[in-house]
């Protein structure tokens, strides 16, 4: 048997051969952390490590041998786990691909070559070892560094990430950039199997094919993005790497080997015929798009890694290297439940026991989940649809009971919004859940394929507003000020628990569309939702919530209820308040409660968790402008920049979207009242 492996693999083996160990012993992560949890102060470091703290730049690096690299990965995922534990982060992409960004500083001169990422979660590995080491005790903290590849922070970031399949795109543009200045510059795209399957990636990957571009396309498939990964690309992909006629020929050889002295050879031998014939059997879609393909490679294998990357940097034009790598890689726990630990928030890095809040609350997501499921108990015709959000959206509360009434379409955001028209269009009832910030991908479908065909299409927005530590790229800032100018677009901001319950029945009812409906992330108001009876709240309807004098605050979503209490802390402090208004919806907005301001009032405060160009402030603003009478409208909300990271607690803060800042503002502008008097 020796002699046949042997004969076919020399006859077969490429000019590009693949070496190295297959696993370097990180299944467990088998340090002691006691000492990590003896201090929560990430200012000064709690452990000394013997090869990451000589590392201040990629160059730093250059002259390790294997057995230095291997040993930098492993204080490299240490280091992480320890920063992660009491500061959390997207731990498990990153754990995952630390041997893939040692290789490609190792390999690339890098700021000069480029690396791009997609999404950035597989790069904190990146930051720790291009000088932000002692930054990324910081990472995601307000005035700390971004969570995300980021331009402005690093000449290392050579291109800004946080949504999903740009790399190829940016990449390209990069090497026709280097192309036309004669820089000779290598580019590399990072992406993973499952930002893949957005739409944008593959034409990235189509434009980058049909010019010949010389360009390396790195395909970091861990078979997981957030949750399980679905659809034909991945399908394609699993068969790749589970092919059971190299399986089989592998497990014989492997078994037969032994201990014997040629066990290492002929063990290579293999992994080169694995390379071989998935090149012949599975690349033919990244062939077919112009792409010389290799791999699979062992993405966790340092030493096959830098030397695939030394053989491939050599070679020109287009090429796309398929690495297997695990997330969560050398962390049992985040290894065993890669859907948790894709950002599992703090815990015991010794333990693997993860810090819940003691909050009694519930998340909206858990809200939106629960009530989506009692919907479609109660309709036929409701059907749920997300990008790839399933757990962070709740709705895998409805895959788990009505699997055939769930579609996960993966992380394709455009094909989601038509897919959900498709589906109205066709007599059912389509729930689309996507995170505000993606949203902003579709637009054009929601307009083209919802809107102008007045399809009932409901779009719950989640994590409407300020997200937090994820930053810029995250924030919901815009879709009230977008989506806003949609002719006949209905645009619904709950409160509380109960009227997302309400909106969401409501929108069920409703025969048109779009019907969004947008909500923060995080905890409501711990209202008794759940033994709330669903009523129906008829569109374009607000409510007032206080009565009051001199003021009127017009509030969108939960900070009528941070307004609220302004007022109430204003009338027990000084025997004044303002009255206070629960808008609703945006969109159409409550016209009868404007016409009673501008009666009654001279000034009006908007308060909204979203962009104030535009939005609830752009529509108040705009109906006072066609009265006789002038009326002074003040905005309170997130004014025109770009906020960049922190807690949402600290974002509120400085926009003023708190109890106190609400009143601070509603003060100020009392006494201009006052001083006119």
């Amino acid at each position: 048997m020796f002699i046949s492996i042997f004969t076919y693999c020399s006859a077969k083996i490429a000019v590009f051969a693949l070496n190295g160990k297959t696993d370097f012993g990180m299944s467990e992560f088998s340090s002691n952390f006691a000492s990590l949890m003896a201090t929560k102060n990430m200012e000064q470091p709690t452990t000394i490590y013997t090869y990451l703290d000589r590392v201040d730049s990629p160059a730093d690096i250059k002259g390790f041998s294997m057995d230095e690299l291997r040993a930098l990965c492993a204080e490299i995922r240490h280091y992480m786990i320890e920063c992660c534990s009491v500061n959390p982060g997207h731990l498990g992409s990153s754990l995952g691909a630390v041997e893939l960004m040692v290789g490609l500083h190792y390999v690339y001169d890098t700021p000069s070559d480029k690396l791009v990422f997609d999404v950035g979660h597989q790069a904190y590995a990146h930051k720790i070892i291009t000088g932000r080491r002692e930054a990324f005790r910081k990472n995601r903290m307000k005035d700390g560094i971004s969570g995300f590849p980021k331009r402005s922070e690093s000449e290392y970031d050579a291109f800004g990430a946080g949504h999903s399949s740009t790399s190829v795109s940016a990449a390209l543009g990069f090497a026709e950039a280097s192309k036309q200045q004669g820089l000779n510059q290598k580019v590399v795209a990072l992406i993973g199997d499952g930002s893949l399957t957005g739409g944008l990636a593959f034409e990235g990957l189509n434009n980058a094919g049909a010019a010949k571009s010389d360009i390396l396309v790195i395909l970091n498939d861990n078979n997981i993005s957030i949750d399980r990964n679905i659809g034909a690309v991945h399908n394609y992909l699993l068969k790749i790497t589970t092919d059971p006629r190299y399986n089989r020929a592998k497990k014989q050889v492997w078994d037969s080997l032994g201990e014997g002295k040629f066990r290492g050879l002929v063990q290579r031998i293999v992994r080169t015929t694995k390379s071989h014939f998935v090149r012949r059997s599975g690349g033919h879609l990244f062939q077919a798009m112009g792409f010389r393909y290799f791999g699979p490679i062992d993405g966790n294998d340092i030493a096959q890694v830098v030397e695939t990357l030394k053989k491939l940097k050599e070679m020109g034009g287009p090429i796309m290297l398929h690495a297997l790598t695990t997330k969560g890689k050398g962390y049992t726990p985040a290894e065993e439940n890669q859907t948790v630990w894709h950002a599992p928030g703090i815990f015991d890095p010794e333990t693997g026991e993860r810090i819940k809040s003691e909050k009694g609350e519930s998340r909206y997501q858990d809200v939106f989940g629960t009530v989506l499921l009692e919907l479609a108990r109660m309709n036929p015709k409701v059907v749920g649809i997300t990008p790839a959000m399933a757990s962070g959206c709740g709705m895998n509360m409805l895959a788990k009971e009505m699997p055939k009434r769930f579609y996960d379409v993966g992380i394709e955001e455009e094909h989601a919004v038509t897919f959900s028209a498709g589906l109205a269009a066709g007599g059912l009832k389509p729930f689309c859940n996507i995170y505000s910030s993606f949203s902003q991908r579709a637009y054009d479908q929601i307009i083209h394929d919802v809107a102008l065909q007045n399809l009932p299409v409901v779009l719950c927005l989640d994590r409407g507003g300020i997200v937090g530590e994820d930053g810029a790229t995250h924030h919901g800032c815009y879709d009230m000020s977008v989506y806003r100018t949609i002719p006949g677009a209905i645009i619904a901001a709950p409160k509380d628990e109960i009227e997302l319950k309400d909106m969401m029945y409501s929108a069920m009812l409703s025969e048109t569309g779009p019907y969004i409906i947008r909500y923060p992330r995080g905890y409501g108001e711990g209202k008794p939702w759940q033994e709330h009876e669903f009523t129906r709240i008829e569109e374009g309807k607000g409510e007032k919530l206080h009565e009051g004098s001199r003021i009127a605050v017009i509030a969108a979503g939960p900070m009528a209820n941070r307004a609220k209490e302004a007022a109430e802390e204003l009338l027990s402090q000084t025997g004044w308040a303002p009255s206070i208004y629960n808008i609703r919806y945006i969109k159409p907005i409550d016209t009868e409660i404007l016409d009673e301001i501008y009666e009654n009032f001279e000034t009006v405060i908007t308060i909204e968790d979203g962009s104030i160009i535009g939005g609830l402030h752009g529509a108040v603003a705009e109906h006072m402008s066609g009265k006789e009478k002038p009326v002074k409208v003040v905005a309170v909300g997130i004014p025109d920049t770009y906020l960049s990271q922190g807690t949402q607690k600290e974002l509120r803060a400085e926009c003023n979207l708190t109890k106190e800042g609400i009143s601070g503002v509603i003060s100020e502008e009392l006494k201009k009242i006052s001083k006119k008097d």
